[in-house]
């Protein structure tokens, strides 16, 4: 039954009694609602108290009806299944109420109407609602700036609504959304501002402003052809705005917080035009200006200025956007002469060029390097109160300084710039900043105590030569600067130096591509006494660097061996002295690569065990923490080697935690225990009952998704070649069902990743052989396989495939699976061996070989008519000898029983690996007298049959067999 005007004042107390605190009023209001929402006017209703007259103070009741307004709008706007939806009759009306209560006076109710009306147009416009921006575009120029505000709110919102819709008649629809309205309004706006802003009252300039912000936003939603019309009325309202910056801060403190919003939102929509449209923002009259006064802005700011960052920060952004932009690099490739018309890429290329100039113009030398002194001298300098906060707290100070989003903080969106910048033209200013850094240094000798503007700037121009080593080591050798400077500076050891003692760190760690073997020595020395200096700051950014040595390919550890105790101690102090949860996981990161990368870890195993399980525990709730502590002990065991069973009383039990799936930090940790329980198991030297107990969860993980297939694949692998009977017989069903569990159920990759360790489940893969499409070459490869281990089987236990083989229900599940079989099954694998064998690796060609020459003996009058084609590719596997071997293959075949030095080095899973490969019966039977033998019993069985079938093999064919079985 449709509600009515009559259904208001009900309508109104259930909305009432929906936002009480009292459930009993609440939950039976609630109900009511959500049973009226698919009533025909329910949404009237509800239109008519949001903009009731009387009911403006309500704020609460209005805004709750707005929600269950657009709820409704999206439930039931469209017809659906279960109800008719809204009808026609009330969706027109519903949309002329929308636009007829434009002014409406709170912000919140009109953020919702512009909501509703934005959620209408998704569905309605342009089809049902073609009239929705020229109605709004009639009622500007009439409108008052509250009004105007109003429309604006809802042209950006329903534009936003619009451009996230992704069907290729969608987005031209919105690419062809009425852009007369936006830009007449844009012209409004300025008008308006341009003829009374100075007579306007300050709520009513506020309101003006907002507009503007609001249509800027709007401009970069629509893809707009006009930038070059829109931009310079950016660069334009910028411009007049910023003076007042200045005049306001005293006078009205709130239009002055404004004022700084808009000044920086007009900066940032030029920038995101500028990103979005390139090619046309490229465009001399548009990207000279803006780039013009961005460079002024920078290098020659007004004193007030000065202190507005957030300004400044955009003005860089939009210089650096310009100076890395790829589409403003002149092109270098050529063009196809006489080609009719000028494509796009052409015209691109030709815009790209056009723009090279303008940039080569607009930044002489002069201005180029003005701009890199500017940056160095400037705003690379620590201010004072930025000693105030490293004073204060220099954990914190390191890492806003480090780790901070360039575009948020001055200094490193300088230093940002200042990369650019010297990227594009590295050979003009390598020599400047080589002359600032001399400069600097000569200015500030390393003997310096105070905090003097001349410390300051060497601490800026060591920076500016730490961001640019890759090109700057041209002209500066590394080792003289080191032996002169650095290391001197380190000598200091006054509290004001952590200034310079920092940024030497910083140096180290940027620079160590460029420092050589004569140098490496004393570089890590410097690097383990930062790395014990008394600032905080000074150490994490020893740290870091340290890191970056370590993991460098030219790492020394017979440079850094004798440094290791100390390097422990540091780390484990300083893991206790950091409060911050970043500067935590920059030393167990470390730790990590120190334990990757050196081999001296066992001497110090003890303290490294009490180190990790004081970070364990003191790490509950902090995820990322112990995912690094994990990938750490990973490292640990690694390098333990044989030796990690002297861990496993620490680690253990934090290996359980981490691969148990009902443990609450399950979804963090379980990728990177499972790293370290197969690193486990690779590097034990025997099974011990904890970890034969742990197998069990490596179901429960796969039971619920296959996320992990590969490595718990080579857990799996681990267990059965440490385990080995012991673990078959404690848990070979387990085994089965993981394995049935895969096979069938994972994509191809996953598949032919399981099958290295499956020699059960044979039935499953003569399906997998027998059908499948061979012009996959991911199938293909799966199919191979499988024909390898069926191969396998038939060589170990003929029996038991012919049993198999003869099976009806393995002929019903091939049925099942659409594949025909004509004669057998048996005869079906051996076309099926006799097709694949030059897919597979030579230790698979001989068990198809093997496989093949068994089949000779089987009393079947089809294996005559597949003599031929047998005896050819037994002859190949023979005469191919070792050629294809892997050099895996080849070492695993030929090694011996005795233990080398070589191999006390493997893991334990390797070397028992290879062990298993020498004993491998397949290795040791003969291919050549397995053919041999078995020609005779076929002989003997077919009698003339036989004769006749060797008498049509080719003469040249026949030769290689004689060759291959050494007959006369």
């Amino acid at each position: 039954m449709a509600l009515s005007v009559s259904d208001l004042s009900a309508i109104y107390s259930l909305l009432a009694n929906s936002m009480s605190q009292d459930e009993s009023n609440r939950k039976p209001a609630e109900s009511a609602l959500a049973q009226s929402e698919s009533r025909p006017g329910f949404c009237s209703c509800l239109m008519e108290v949001i903009t009731a007259k009387d009911l403006a103070s309500q704020v609460d009741i209005r805004l709750m009806a707005s929600v269950y307004f657009k709820n409704s709008i999206n439930r039931y706007w469209r017809k659906r299944r279960d109800s008719s939806g809204i009808s026609n009759e009330e969706k027109q009306h519903l949309k002329q109420k929308l636009l007829s209560h434009l002014r409406e006076e709170n912000y919140q109710i009109a953020q919702m109407l512009a909501v509703l009306i934005s959620k209408i147009a998704r569905f309605d416009y342009p089809r049902e609602w073609p009239e929705l921006f020229s109605f709004l575009a009639q009622q500007l120029p009439s409108a008052d700036v509250l009004t105007s505000h109003r429309i604006f709110m809802i042209l950006f919102r329903t534009l936003k609504e619009l451009s996230t819709k992704r069907l290729t008649a969608d987005q031209r629809n919105f690419a062809e959304s009425d852009l007369q309205t936006i830009s007449h309004g844009f012209s409004i706006i300025t008008q308006s501002y341009n003829s009374n802003g100075k007579e306007q009252h300050h709520d009513d300039l506020y309101l003006t402003f907002w507009n503007e912000s609001i249509l800027f936003e709007c401009f970069i939603l629509q893809e707009i052809r006009p930038v070059k019309e829109v931009s310079p009325v950016l660069l334009n309202a910028a411009q007049s705005f910023l003076p007042y910056y200045t005049s306001l801060q005293n006078s009205h403190p709130k239009f002055w917080e404004f004022i700084k919003r808009a000044c920086t939102k007009l900066m940032k929509v030029l920038v995101a035009i500028q990103q979005r449209h390139p090619y046309s923002f490229g465009d001399i009259c548009v990207l000279q200006p803006v780039l013009n006064f961005c460079l002024n802005k920078i290098t020659d700011p007004e004193p007030d200025i000065l202190s507005f960052e957030q300004f400044l920060i955009k003005c860089m952004v939009m210089a650096k956007s310009v100076f890395e932009c790829k589409e403003y690099k002149p092109s270098v490739t050529g063009r196809v002469m006489d080609k009719n018309g000028v494509t796009l890429e052409q015209m691109k290329k030709n815009i790209s060029n056009a723009v090279a100039g303008v940039l080569t113009r607009l930044l002489p030398n002069e201005r180029i390097i003005l701009l890199c002194n500017v940056l160095i001298r400037r705003y690379f300098v620590l201010t004072t109160s930025d000693l105030e906060e490293w004073y204060e707290n220099p954990e914190v100070f390191h890492h806003e300084q480090d780790m901070v989003q360039w575009t948020e903080k001055l200094r490193p969106c300088a230093e940002a710039l200042y990369i650019v910048l010297f990227e594009n033209h590295s050979q003009l200013l390598a020599p400047i900043v080589v002359s600032i850094l001399q400069e600097a240094m000569n200015g500030c000798p390393t003997s310096t105590t105070e905090i003097t503007p001349g410390l300051l700037l060497k601490d800026a121009a060591y920076g500016a030569a730490a961001y640019v080593y890759y090109e700057l080591s041209n002209y500066l050798s590394f080792r003289d600067w080191f032996n002169g400077a650095l290391s001197l500076e380190l000598s200091n050891d006054h509290p004001n130096m952590r200034i310079i003692h920092r940024k030497v760190a910083l140096i180290l760690g940027q620079w160590v591509s460029e420092i050589k073997d004569d140098t490496k020595r004393a570089v890590y020395c410097a690097l383990i006494r930062l790395l014990q200096d008394k600032d905080l700051s000074v150490r994490l950014a020893a740290c870091r660097s340290l890191c970056l040595h370590v993991e460098d390919a030219n790492f020394s550890e017979k440079d850094f061996s004798d440094l290791l105790p100390v390097c422990w101690g540091s780390c484990f102090k300083l893991v206790k002295e950091v409060q911050e949860f970043d500067s935590k996981v920059q030393v167990l990161n470390l730790i990590s690569v120190l334990l990757g990368h050196v081999n001296e870890v066992i001497p110090y195993a003890s303290n490294l065990m009490h180190f990790f399980q004081m970070v364990w525990e003191e790490s509950s709730g902090e995820s990322l923490l112990r995912i690094q502590l994990l990938i750490a002990l990973r490292n640990f065991v690694i390098a333990l080697g044989y030796q990690s069973p002297s861990c496993y009383s620490m680690l253990l039990p934090i290996l359980q935690k981490g691969i148990d799936i009902n443990d609450p930090d399950e979804l963090n940790l379980l990728e990177d225990s499972m790293l370290l329980w197969e690193a486990t198991l690779s590097h034990a030297p025997a099974m011990v009952p904890q970890l034969l107990a742990y197998f069990p969860c490596l179901l429960e993980i796969l039971e619920r998704n296959f996320d992990h297939l590969q490595v718990a694949v080579d857990i799996i692998e681990d267990y059965i070649i440490l385990g080995g009977r012991e673990f078959l017989g404690m848990h070979a069903s387990s085994v089965g069902k993981l394995l049935d569990l895969i096979v069938g159920n994972v994509n191809d990759r996953g598949l032919l990743s399981i099958l290295p360790i499956i020699d059960i489940l044979i039935l499953k893969l003569v399906v997998i052989c027998l059908s499948g499409d061979d012009g996959d070459p991911s199938k293909m490869a799966v199919k191979a396989s499988s024909a390898a281990i069926i191969a396998r089987v038939l060589v170990m236990n003929t029996n038991y495939l012919a049993q198999l083989t003869s099976e009806p229900s393995l002929s019903s599940v091939l049925q099942q699976t659409g594949v025909a079989i004509e004669d057998n099954i048996l005869l079906s694998l051996v076309d099926v061996w006799l097709n694949k064998v030059d897919n597979v690796s030579l230790p698979q060609k001989k068990a198809f070989g093997l496989a093949l020459s068994i089949i000779l003996t089987l009393r079947l009058p089809q294996v005559l008519d597949k003599l031929d084609q047998i005896l050819s590719v037994c002859t190949s596997v023979i005469l191919g000898g070792t050629e294809d071997l892997t050099e895996e293959e080849s070492s695993g075949d030929n090694m011996s029983y005795g233990r080398s030095h070589d191999e006390d080095l493997l893991p334990s899973k390797e070397l028992r690996r290879r062990q298993i490969k020498v004993s491998d019966p397949i290795n040791r039977l003969s291919l050549e007298n397995s053919v041999r033998d078995n020609l005779q019993t076929c002989a003997a069985l077919h009698g003339e049959s036989f004769n006749s079938a060797i008498a049509k093999i080719h003469p040249a064919a026949f030769a290689l067999l004689k060759q291959a079985l050494k007959m006369p």
